[in-house]
């Protein structure tokens, strides 16, 4: 094949799709180039540095995955066309020659100006990434350990993450302005075992304090469930507030809720923000009017999954503090600790996938371990499923984001993910006060 040729048809011949979908790729590309002191790269690294390097090719990032990524295209160019073909300059300049266009037509591609940088750490879903391109923000590193949360950040942003964090050394990650993090929230939430620091994953913290440590960025911007700030009798919050001190960043935090920031759900989250010069000013992070669930709720075509099993609805019902109204619960074996007779009217006595909230209402945090969508509504006289859809406009979720196609993969990533506009509006004030 010659080099004409293959510049001018490389869009019809070859995308990054076809090689993550192809099995044949994923065999044959194990070359020379793959092999790393630890033995055989993962294919999921090795697309890694593809991605990243074709994002950032002619920017000063793309020299931190310049040297793997053009052995990496070789190897699947060789696979491909052949090993002629392979040493072709194209490979070093794949930008220049349009190769893998596909991985720029997502839903949600990178500002064409970008105004910051930022690295996008335990990226789950892109809850963060999302909101930070809006604001002209250009992601220059992402790494996500589940596979399956992978593949839906390739879908949606052309981009397939670094794996396990830990076994990635700090010199392999950009300078960056800001590091966002949504820790691992297991080891410190009411809904999971409750081990903290001495589950494992509680280390993950000091795995980002070392990237911080080596690239100082301007601004951390760290968030975790509420009950981080009780953990340990505050003991876990002060030692993650007293690391990012000894780095030199003066720190502010603040619990804030989802349902301040105009998304239907009672959503409350620990936000840390860190800066070398100033303590960042919650007070100017713009709210928005409470919404309603109803007002989110998608159109019924047929697919709506009504209770058909007994079900109970209570007489008289108050709406929450919180926007929460609890008005029924499925007919099954309520708590047993510390619920007295005649409370089956409040909501703790019933387990969460028990509960039916009013539409009127905002609904309660999305679990993620809830992996069968049991988050029963009360809405125009009848009990339903919310469906999968509207779980991610809860959220904030754009319509046209890319999801999973495993449904319980679905509720398990949208469980661990962020609120998209309550975020939103921190790095709108990220900017206007520390960029």
């Amino acid at each position: 094949m010659s080099m004409n040729n293959l510049k001018t048809n490389i869009d019809e011949q070859i995308t990054l799709q076809e090689v993550l979908d192809d099995k044949h790729y994923r065999l044959q590309i194990f070359g020379p180039s793959s092999v790393t002191d630890e033995g055989v790269m993962p294919f999921e690294e090795q697309m890694a540095y593809v991605t990243h390097f074709l994002h950032n090719e002619d920017k000063p990032e793309g020299k931190y995955y310049h040297d793997k990524a053009v052995s990496l295209i070789r190897d699947i160019f060789a696979t491909k066309y052949g090993a002629e073909v392979a040493e072709n300059s194209v490979c070093e300049a794949p930008a220049q020659y349009n190769l893998f266009p596909d991985i720029f037509k997502v839903p949600f591609p990178a500002p064409e100006k970008s105004e910051f940088t930022f690295i996008d750490l335990f990226a789950g879903i892109g809850g963060f990434r999302i909101p930070a391109q809006w604001e002209n923000g250009r992601c220059v590193f992402s790494s996500e350990f589940n596979n399956h949360a992978q593949k839906v950040y390739y879908a949606n942003y052309g981009e397939v993450p670094f794996g396990d964090i830990t076994k990635i050394p700090v010199e392999r990650i950009p300078e960056h302005d800001v590091l966002t993090a949504g820790f691992p929230c297991q080891p410190f939430s009411i809904s999971g075992k409750m081990r903290g620091f001495e589950d494992t994953r509680g280390t993950l913290i000091y795995n980002v304090f070392k990237i911080i440590e080596a690239k100082q960025p301007k601004v951390v911007f760290l968030e975790n469930v509420k009950h981080l700030v009780y953990h340990d009798g505050g003991n876990t919050l002060r030692t993650i507030l007293e690391g990012l001190n000894a780095l030199g960043y003066k720190t502010s935090w603040k619990v804030l809720n989802a349902s301040d920031f105009g998304v239907a759900q009672n959503r409350e989250r620990i936000i840390i923000i860190g800066n070398k010069k100033r303590e960042f000013d919650f007070s100017r992070v713009e709210r928005k009017p409470r919404v309603m669930l109803k007002e989110v709720l998608e159109e019924d075509t047929g697919q709506f999954e009504y209770m058909t099993e007994p079900y109970t609805l209570l007489a008289e019902y108050t709406k929450q503090p919180s926007g929460l109204i609890f008005v029924g619960y499925r007919n099954k074996a309520i708590r047993k600790a510390g619920v007295r007779p005649g409370t089956e009217h409040l909501s703790r006595v019933h387990k969460q996938p028990n509960r039916i909230y009013s539409s009127e209402g905002v609904h309660p945090a999305l679990p993620s371990q809830e992996s069968s969508g049991r988050f029963w509504i009360l809405d125009k006289e009848r009990v339903r499923k919310l469906t999968i859809g509207e779980c991610y406009r809860i959220m904030g979720f754009p319509d046209e984001f890319i999801r999973d196609t495993n449904l319980g993969e679905e509720y398990r990533q949208i469980g661990n993910s962020v609120c998209v506009p309550m975020i939103h509006a921190i790095i709108k004030q990220i900017k206007e006060q520390m960029l």
